[in-house]
C-alpha cells in the first residue's frame, strides 16, 4: 500500500459497504456531506484510514481542509486498492447538485449504476454519461475498472438557496440509501431539521416577491410531475454540465485548487 494512505487499523468485517461523499460542485446545498456526517454519528463510526494530504494538494495556492485538488487517479486508487482488501461488495457515493425544484416540496433522488445486474437488480438507471466529471465520476470509473459494484446517489437542491446547508436533501439521500440497502436508517432528526429549513428559507423567500412568485411557479411544475417523472440521471448530468459551464465563463480556465 501507498505511503500516502495511513492505515490505523484494519477491522473484520462482513459483507461491507462503503458510502461516499465529497465536497465540492457535487455537494450542492451540504447535502451529501450532511448526510454522511449524519450517517457517521448515527452509526458511532471509527475512523479506520486517512490520506496523507501532501501529494494531492497545493499548499501555495490554496489552505485545503478535506478536499483532494490534485492527482485524482491516484487517490482514488488509493481508495479502491484499500476497499479491496477489506472485502468491500458495494460502493456508494452520495451527491446533491443544484437543480431547478422547490423547497417546499420533497427533494428528487436519482440512482445510477454503470454495471446491468446492479441497475436491474436495484432499480436504478443506467450510467451513460460523457461529459465533465470531478472527484465522483473518476472514483466510479476506477470501481469500475476493477469490477467493484457502485452506485451513485444525487438529490436536486433548490438553486435559489444554494448557500443554505440543506438537511432535506441529507434526509432524502438517507432514505433513498436505506431503500437501496434494505436497511432501516433513523432520519427522525433529519425530518425535524429538514421542517426547520423549509420553515426559514419560506420566511426568506416571503420577502422577495419575484422569488415568491418563482418558487411558486417551481411548486406548480412539481405539482404536476408523478414519481416516473422525477429528474432522470441524465438530466441532472446536463444540469452539471451547465453548471460547469457557467462556473468557467465566471472564473475563466478552472485550477487545480478549486475545481473538484
Amino acid at each position: 500500500m501507498a505511503d500516502e494512505l495511513r492505515i490505523h487499523e484494519r477491522p473484520e468485517l462482513e459483507r461491507p459497504i462503503l458510502i461516499a461523499a465529497f465536497r465540492g460542485w457535487n455537494d450542492g446545498g451540504q447535502g451529501a456531506s450532511l448526510a454522511a456526517g449524519y450517517l457517521a454519528r448515527l452509526w458511532d463510526a471509527d475512523q479506520i484510514a486517512d490520506v496523507d494530504p501532501e501529494e494531492f494538494f497545493d499548499f501555495q495556492a490554496t489552505r485545503p481542509h478535506v478536499k483532494p485538488n490534485l492527482r485524482w487517479q491516484a487517490f482514488t486508487k488509493l481508495v479502491v486498492d484499500f476497499v479491496a482488501q477489506l472485502g468491500v461488495e458495494l460502493v456508494v457515493t452520495l451527491g446533491s447538485l443544484l437543480a431547478d425544484v422547490p423547497h417546499t416540496r420533497p427533494c428528487p433522488v436519482t440512482g445510477s449504476a454503470t454495471d446491468p445486474e446492479l441497475v436491474e437488480r436495484l432499480g436504478l438507471q443506467a450510467s451513460r454519461y460523457e461529459g465533465p466529471t470531478g472527484i465522483v465520476g473518476v472514483l466510479h470509473d476506477a470501481c469500475r475498472q476493477q469490477n467493484l459494484p457502485s452506485v451513485s446517489l444525487w438529490a436536486a437542491v433548490p438553486h435559489y438557496v444554494s448557500l443554505t446547508p440543506s438537511p432535506r436533501a441529507a434526509l432524502a439521500l438517507c432514505e433513498r440509501l436505506g431503500s437501496l440497502l434494505n436497511a432501516e436508517i433513523d432520519v427522525e432528526e433529519l425530518k425535524e431539521a429538514a421542517d426547520g429549513y423549509v420553515e426559514q428559507v419560506s420566511r426568506a423567500v416571503e420577502t422577495d416577491a419575484d422569488t415568491q412568485a418563482y418558487v411558486e411557479d417551481l411548486e406548480s411544475r412539481a405539482d404536476e410531475l408523478d414519481e416516473s417523472d422525477l429528474p432522470s440521471g441524465e438530466a441532472l448530468a446536463a444540469e452539471l454540465t451547465r453548471f460547469l459551464r457557467e462556473q468557467d465563463r465566471e472564473n475563466g480556465p478552472p485550477d487545480a485548487a478549486t475545481e473538484q
